[in-house]
């Protein structure tokens, strides 16, 4: 395995992990202080900002850019709103290629309200990623689809495991462009069976577009907002790592914290000087 040290590429900052708490520019500014080498921006922490200003920081500051977070969900209720949402994604993806971000993460969506069925929305999402890839090839910006826990597939992600993402990744992307890829969040797919056989498979398909670290504690209070600190929780996180890397993944590994009640409410330098530690020690 590699070896992960502070002020390196290797090391990457979700900036989710801080709370959206603070500017960009100051979480740019903290992120290289502390030792991080890439960052993955969220979309929201560059409302109002001039994205030209934004990249120009993080390359100063001497960190690379991985991903952007994330995207507008696919399935909407009406042709309309399914239309409104495929141009907002259009739109970050033109943002990823000015920050100039490794791949743009897609976080498909599920249900509309009030609807059952969950065929639709996973039609919805396949259609979409297939006009999507269209932009993504002018602006060599690949698509992360990054598969979410099963018990997100009634709001937030009808594609809830590596292999199902996989399957999708070959239907739309046959020949394997370099347009469609897989993003791996261990908080999500740590509990699967086969994610060893499957992490082997998108290596052989060179899919693997980001690797995503946290923990699932036990007991969990809130399924979306209480994930761990790396070391924390029940993930076997190293093991996990020499899968992704025997597959032949060697870009950063990507710290992605959500916390409402821990560690968002805690001081950032001291939630960044964790997050190095963990990385560095128990990844």
């Amino acid at each position: 395995m590699r070896v992960l040290e502070k002020n390196s590429p290797l090391l990457s900052l979700n900036t989710a992990s801080l709370g959206h708490r603070s500017p960009i520019s100051e979480v740019i500014e903290r992120a290289a202080r502390h030792g991080f080498g890439s960052i993955v921006p969220w979309r929201r922490d560059l409302e109002g900002c001039e994205v030209h200003a934004v990249a120009r920081q993080i390359k100063d500051a001497g960190l690379k850019v991985n991903g952007l977070c994330r995207s507008t969900y696919f399935p909407q209720e009406t042709e309309q709103t399914r239309r409104a949402a495929l141009e907002d994604n259009k739109r970050a993806l033109e943002t990823a290629a000015l920050l100039g971000a490794d791949c743009y993460i897609l976080v498909v969506g599920s249900l509309p309200a009030g609807s059952r069925d969950l065929a639709s929305a996973r039609r919805q999402v396949k259609d979409g990623v297939a006009e999507l890839m269209e932009t993504a090839r002018e602006l060599r910006v690949p698509l992360a689809l990054e598969p979410l826990h099963p018990m997100t597939a009634g709001d937030r992600s009808c594609l809830n495991t590596l292999g199902q993402a996989l399957d999708w990744c070959e239907a739309l992307d046959p020949h394997n462009s370099g347009d469609l890829g897989v993003a791996l969040d261990v908080y999500h797919l740590w509990w699967d069976e086969y994610l060893e056989r499957d992490i082997a498979r998108a290596g052989k398909q060179n899919r693997i577009l980001g690797f995503h670290v946290s923990d699932w504690l036990v007991p969990t209070t809130d399924l979306v907002q209480d994930r761990g600190m790396m070391g924390d929780g029940v993930v076997d996180l190293r093991q996990i790592r020499r899968w992704v890397e025997a597959a032949g993944y060697a870009g950063p590994v990507e710290v992605e914290i959500f916390s409402k009640n821990n560690w968002w409410l805690q001081n950032e330098d001291d939630v960044l000087s964790t997050c190095i530690d963990r990385m560095t020690t128990v990844c």
